[in-house]
């Protein structure tokens, strides 16, 4: 069955969330690069290590050995420790286009995430769903990585 969109609305889909993180910017920012990055997990916590290049023009991908992997994103921009941005095909197997923004912000008790994820492309409603859950544990995980104690020897796992 093929489907169709109807309007531009019908193609867009946009995710926000914020994540208070009782940690520093830094502690945050370097949090987020592990959880996206070599900690990442998958549906039911299965591990899915990806590679990031934390540059601009870097890439996001995962990397399956052998000079095979699926590229998710490159970095739009990137300004440590307060702003992540990618723009890529991410996750999916069909025409997709994706910008995901994370703005970190110092606030009086440690600091603040503001996530936005603007997706174009047709997807369907489960679809849809399972991107703010998977975004949502992910994001989970970086706030307990962050706030994780850690000594002068890096943090503690």
């Amino acid at each position: 069955m093929i489907e169709t969109a109807r309007s531009i609305e019908d193609l867009t889909t946009n995710i926000a969330q914020e994540i208070h993180v009782h940690a520093s910017l830094e502690e945050t920012f370097d949090a987020l690069l592990e959880e996206i990055g070599p900690s990442n997990e998958g549906a039911e916590g299965k591990p899915m290590p990806m590679k990031i290049e934390p540059w601009p023009g870097g890439r996001w991908y995962r990397d399956l050995g052998n000079n095979n992997g699926h590229l998710w994103a490159h970095v739009q921009a990137i300004k440590r420790p307060t702003l992540l941005e990618f723009t890529g095909p991410m996750f999916a197997s069909f025409p997709l286009l994706n910008n995901i923004q994370y703005r970190l912000t110092e606030t009086k008790d440690g600091t603040l995430i503001t996530f936005r994820h603007t997706a174009l492309g047709l997807l369907t409603q489960e679809h849809k769903d399972g991107m703010g859950k998977g975004w949502a544990s992910m994001h989970e995980r970086v706030r307990k990585h962050a706030e994780q104690p850690h000594s002068n020897s890096g943090s503690v796992r």
